[in-house]
């Protein structure tokens, strides 16, 4: 059975997006595009409504091609533990109050015990500053935190 991996939103906004010509920009939709071309067949790919949700907001031509893409993923159910983790993340201060979705993203993987959380969100989760609060925080609830990394950081998928 492949390890899971809940896919956050910036990263299938970064797979389905058109060319940037900002060039870390560029090099990260490269990265993307080369994960999911080359790893992605070692996971399970999860993600939830929120998810959902954030992906059909927008443009709708590029809603619907991040919606097609998502289509086949495994949906989380965000439970009513995942609710009181989120609620709990921001209380201690593991993610800012702006980012409560950012919090509800890392709940549900940690409440569904997910162990890897794919984004290109550097702000909030894919942060070293941060990722030992919200590790501490999950710990403390009695759940374990998603790894929180970029796709360059998560390789391909041991047996």
């Amino acid at each position: 059975m492949p390890q899971r991996v809940y896919i956050e939103t910036t990263f299938v906004s970064y797979l389905t997006a058109r060319p940037s010509r900002d060039l870390v920009m560029a090099a990260h939709q490269q990265i993307t595009h080369e994960w999911w071309d080359a790893r992605r067949a070692g996971y399970e790919l999860c993600i939830s409504q929120l998810v959902l949700d954030e992906a059909g907001e927008g443009d709708a031509q590029a809603a619907q091609e991040r919606l097609l893409v998502l289509r086949p993923m495994l949906v989380l159910e965000t439970t009513t533990d995942a609710l009181e983790l989120a609620k709990e993340l921001l209380q201690a201060g593991a993610l800012p109050e702006k980012a409560a979705d950012d919090a509800l993203h890392v709940a549900i993987a940690a409440a569904k015990a997910v162990p890897y959380l794919l984004t290109w969100n550097c702000r909030h989760l894919a942060n070293a500053v941060m990722r030992p609060v919200i590790e501490t925080v999950c710990k403390a609830k009695g759940f374990k935190a998603p790894i929180i990394c970029t796709p360059e950081e998560l390789p391909e998928s041991k047996p």
